[in-house]
């Protein structure tokens, strides 16, 4: 792609899954416009620093751990679950940090991720047929065809939520909610609690004589204020291209544009077509890029997506995150990631082990089982390790409430209980608990590799 590029030429590309059928065009338009003068939810010197971590999870030096909500809603935001989600991803840093020996990259799926692409357009319940609910900042979940007529006015109401919780999320990484010791702390509740806790008992062990260790040479909280604060970064899907625009804006000590919704930005599987809007506006734009990677793409097309998103080919712009399911990754996964290290392509390959494992229970409700998962998440960092690729994070689907939205696990949750605590406002999110042993059981891997490494020199 040649020409000229401007927040608004995606406009003149063939669009998948955008809203076409607001009532009132003028409405879009006004609220576009109110967007436009609102002040920026990120700065572009923060996503430059996510962009330089990330280059060095594309050297493997670090580790990417992405997660948060399928979908946030209106309904349920509230401080604790921002909280409990925060916190559960420090936790699961903490633990990835030690067992793998390199810093871990800490990005949320929070502050803006509530659109997401639907199967169909439609839906019918009892006979009675209504749009599909798209996200709480198109439309309500509730189904009722006033619910379910798409408003632009939400797109004001999500700006202020997701305003609101980029301040909390600062306070807690800055204000001593995330002290080291603190963070621990938790993990060995949940390691005395679980069922498979002996199993994590020793990695927790280590962690906590590592600690004492540094307490005793004067390595405190309060000695070394970097152990008390954290850098936390906001990502999200890139779909709602007109809510982008308005919120892309050129920085003033670059001149480059940036857009000022988030830190990292993603293109789902769905919207990754070359000629498309999606990856019009994103190639333009200087945050890190995320891009979607599934199992019918064929590495040709991969190559030409990746030069078109990251022509100077710099470290940290664009994160490949793979979604193949169980099953597929090991013949379809290495082929791509064998292209991308013979072109020489400075990517980051990281995997979402979870819209692949996506099933219907047998109760009707849609569920993901633990151990696929699991299964995903290891055949990422096996298929790695054989094409001589840095295995360089995970993208999950989770959240810090006890609900019952994906099967198994260690204190196991079975198809019958999924209706006890099913609240996603569209896929199933791993709890609390079963994303906090998913980053145990991917340490032991983790740790395994770098001890296989140690042997070998």
């Amino acid at each position: 792609m040649t020409e000229r590029w401007t927040p608004s030429s995606w406009r003149a590309k063939p669009a998948k899954h955008l809203p076409t059928d607001y009532p009132d065009a003028a409405a879009v338009e006004r609220v576009e416009t109110e967007l436009r003068r609102m002040p920026p939810l990120v700065f572009a010197g923060e996503a430059r620093r996510l962009k330089g971590l990330l280059g060095e999870v594309a050297e493997g030096k670090a580790f990417l751990l992405q997660g948060g909500d399928c979908a946030e809603s209106f309904k349920e935001f509230h401080a604790d679950n921002i909280r409990d989600t925060f916190r559960l991803i420090l936790q699961m840093a903490v633990v990835l940090t030690f067992a793998g020996g390199k810093p871990v990259v800490k990005v949320g799926r929070i502050a803006g991720q509530f659109a997401k692409p639907r199967s169909e357009p439609i839906e019918t319940i009892d006979g009675v047929t209504l749009p599909s609910y798209r996200g709480d900042n198109i439309n309500g979940m509730d189904f009722s065809e006033a619910e379910r007529v798409p408003d632009p006015e939400r797109l004001l109401k999500a700006y202020a939520q997701s305003s609101s919780t980029l301040n909390l999320l600062r306070a807690f990484a800055g204000g001593g909610y995330a002290d080291l010791h603190n963070i621990h702390r938790w993990t060995l509740g949940f390691v005395e609690g679980s069922p498979q806790g002996a199993r994590y008992r020793e990695l927790s062990d280590k962690i906590s004589e590592s600690l004492a260790f540094m307490a005793a040479i004067g390595v405190t909280p309060e000695s070394h204020p970097g152990m008390k604060q954290v850098e936390f970064f906001t990502s999200h899907e890139s779909l709602l291209l007109g809510f982008e625009e308005a919120m892309t804006r050129v920085d003033s000590t670059s001149g480059d544009w940036y857009d000022t919704s988030a830190h990292m930005l993603w293109i789902g599987e769905r919207t990754r077509q070359l000629d498309g809007a999606h990856i019009e506006f994103a190639r333009g734009v200087r945050n890190p890029i995320g891009m979607k990677v599934g199992p019918t793409l064929e590495a040709d097309d991969l190559l030409r997506l990746i030069d078109t998103l990251n022509p100077a080919n710099e470290p940290g712009r664009l994160t490949l995150i793979g979604r193949f399911g169980a099953e597929k990754i090991a013949e379809r996964l290495p082929r791509l990631m064998a292209a991308t290290r013979r072109a020489g392509r400075s990517v980051v390959w990281a995997t979402d082990p979870m819209h692949g494992n996506t099933r219907k229970a047998n109760n009707g409700y849609k569920t993901r089982p633990f151990d696929r998962i699991l299964a995903e998440v290891k055949g990422f960092i096996d298929v790695a390790e054989s094409e001589g690729v840095h295995p360089g994070g995970v993208h999950l689907e989770m959240t810090g409430q006890n609900v019952t939205e994906c099967i198994g696990g260690a204190r196991e949750v079975l198809e019958g209980d999924l209706g006890d605590r099913y609240h996603t406002h569209c896929d199933p999110r791993l709890n609390g608990e079963q994303a906090l042993e998913l980053a145990f059981l991917v340490a032991e891997r983790l740790k395994s590799a770098r001890d296989g490494l140690r042997a070998a020199s």
